[in-house]
This record gives structure tokens, sequence and C-alpha cells, in this order.
């Protein structure tokens, strides 16, 4: 039943939004840029996507790419100039991560209907305890066969290459993770947003020490790692960028706030010297040329008004990066994903009497051509 729900809802928000759009900023999409976010050009044309929620690029091939959507996955072999759906049979709903292992072999994606996991057999349902699902974020891990997994709240890992997870022990029951990374060249180390304040552990999880940034009164809203720079920590709260280049020990403020108050920031992406940085956020993207001191909205080419989700760096080019914007929120995304059966309950009656009223129009004109083809045969005929 939740799966008839998830597939039922999410055909309504599409067949809702396809009818109400105008203009390019009534849809989400995916965005390329190949000089460091300076220009963009759009990487998913004639698709019309209402939500891209996530992108991932495949370590080994950079053509490769995963994209989740509102209504699951789909996949590029040529860098974005054509898509495919993929395991349609089985992922149903948003999907919000996804996962390349580091040799390109495998793929994770944690959808609102389960994780699941790609080998060259297809797309297969992974084991998980429940509470894991719906998942924030996958992580590969540098060992040949481990992913993390962040569930609601809390983290998961698997050594099998994806195919079980358990739960990490090391968290306080009462404690929420709602951001993980793992940082590139060390055996088990990781950096998360546990309870708004940056964390950082040594041994996968099962314990962290506080990295001295965040917390009640200025949570983070994320936490990345640096292709560039593997000792360089980036986070964001409040609109104020922050770094470390010591993996967590100190902090420093970078350049002013964003100029969007309250922006909640999704992405953050650097130069070597952290003199040009690209933002994302649910106000949509902003670059800074010098080290943050001033901002710019990046608006040619991309959506306005609506929210950009996290960025995604080729491996292999660090001047390559991929942007997604979704119409539907990610925290009403997300919300609707935790509340599962109530899907429908979500959509404005307006919006549900329309798109079926499109549904309607679309079997009825097609009834009509049957049947004209119908009779020009027969007259043909006799």
């Amino acid at each position: 039943m939740r799966r008839l729900m998830l597939w039922l809802a999410s055909m309504v928000f599409l067949m809702a939004g396809s009818v109400s759009a105008h203009d390019a900023s009534s849809y989400g999409g995916v965005f390329r840029s190949r000089d460091l976010g300076a220009a963009w050009l759009n990487a998913d044309v004639g698709m019309f996507l209402n939500a891209a929620l996530v992108i991932t690029v495949d370590p080994r091939d950079s053509s490769r790419l995963l994209v989740g959507t509102d209504l699951g996955i789909l996949s590029s072999r040529n860098a974005g100039r054509s898509w495919v759906p993929e395991g349609r049979d089985v992922i149903i709903g948003a999907v919000f991560a996804l996962a390349f292992s580091s040799d390109g072999k495998l793929a994770m994606c944690a959808a609102a209907s389960g994780v699941f996991r790609r080998d060259q057999d297809g797309w297969r349902r992974a084991e998980v305890p429940e509470s894991a699902i719906p998942a924030r974020a996958l992580v590969a891990g540098p060992a040949d066969g481990r992913f993390y997994l962040l569930g609601r709240s809390r983290l998961f890992v698997s050594e099998d290459g994806g195919r079980t997870f358990a739960a990490v022990p090391g968290l306080p029951p009462a404690s929420e993770m709602t951001a993980v990374v793992a940082i590139a060249g060390t055996a088990d180390m990781l950096a998360a947003v546990i309870d708004g304040r940056a964390m950082v552990s040594h041994d996968g999880g099962r314990t962290w020490r506080d990295a001295g940034f965040g917390g009640t009164a200025a949570p983070l809203d994320t936490v990345g790692s640096d292709a560039a720079r593997p000792q360089r920590l980036w986070a964001a709260a409040g609109g104020r960028i922050m770094v470390s280049d010591d993996l967590g020990a100190g902090w420093r403020a970078v350049g002013r706030p964003l100029p969007e108050a309250g922006a909640r920031v999704r992405g953050i992406v650097a130069s070597a010297d952290a003199r040009t940085l690209v933002v994302s956020s649910d106000r949509g993207i902003h670059r800074s040329e010098d080290g943050g001191e001033t901002w710019t909205p990046k608006e040619d080419n991309l959506p306005i008004h609506i929210e950009a989700g996290p960025l995604a760096r080729d491996p292999n080019d660090t001047a390559v990066i991929y942007a997604v914007f979704s119409l539907v929120p990610y925290a009403e995304a997300w919300r609707m994903a935790v509340e599962g059966e109530n899907l429908l309950a979500r959509i404005e009656p307006i919006s549900l009497v329309g798109g079926l009223s499109f549904l309607v129009l679309v079997l009825i004109g097609g009834g009509l051509a049957a049947q004209h083809l119908a009779r020009r045969r027969a007259a043909a005929g006799s």
C-alpha cells in the first residue's frame, strides 16, 4: 500500500506541475559548469524535471551521471546530453541520496521506498533497518565494499558492497545527525553535523570529537570536504561560510555572509586557494571571486527563485560542477517521504484536480483519435 501511495502521489505531482508551468523557473533541472561556476548550461535539455534533488558522478568515468528526482533515478552515459530512467520496477518515490563506489562498479540509491544497490545485474533492494528509511545521505568509504548511510538521524554502515547495512554505535540516543562526508585519503575518517555542531570521527563513526563550530545558537546547515585540499573542511551556518584547513581543529570565517538572509546552504565548492567560492542554497547559487568578500547570484541560464540542491564535483576535473534545482522545496519532499502514507494529503486540491483533469483529457483525446483512425480504415476498406 505504501508503494502504491508513493507512486500515485509522484505521478499527480508531475502532472500538476506540468500544467501550471510557463517559464524556465517553473521547472527544476540539472546544470553543469566547466569553469568553477562562472557560466552554467542546462544538462537535461527537454526533460522539464519537477524536482532534481541530488546528482553524483562516476569517479572512473566522468561522462556517467546519476540524478535523483522526485520520481526516481535518471542516468546518463554522455555527461548529460541524454538521459534514461533506471530501476522503475523497484525504486519508487523521491531519491535523496546517490553514491558510486570508488571503482565505479557499484552504485547506491536511497529513496523514499528503500535503499537499493546496482551492479551488472541491475538494481536490487538492500537490507537496511526500518529506521534508516528514508535516508539523507550515502557516502562511499575508502575501503572496497564500504558505504555509509545516513538515515533519518542515525549512521549505518555496509561492509559488503551495500548488500546489508547495520547501525553504527556511538551516538547518544537523543542526538541527531543531519549531514556526513568521508575524508579522502583516510581510512575511517568522517565529518558530520550532529545536533547542529561540526563533529569529526577517526574510527568510522564509533566515536566523535567536537570540532568546535555550530550549536544551538547557530546550527550548521551542512559540512563538506574539499576535493582540491584533502585536509580542508567547509561548513555553513546562518548564511556564514566557515573553513578549516586542519580537519576541524580550527575554523575561520570566509569573507562576508551570503546576501540572502536566512539562506540554508546545501553545497560548497572552492578553488584550491579558496578565492573562488560557489555556494548552493534554498535561495539558488551564489559565487564569489574574492574569498567571499562579495557574492554574486548566478541567474543566467539557471532557474531563479527556486531551491538549489547539493553540488557535485567531477572527481577528474575539479573545475566541472553539477547543480540540481527543485521546484518542490527539499524540506517538503523530505517531510512527504517521512510521512509516506499521507503523501496525497500534501497535494493542494486545485493541483490535484488540475493534474487529474489533464490525465482525463489525455485519455479522452487518445480515445477520439483511435476512433477516428478506425473509421478511416473502415472507409478505406469499403
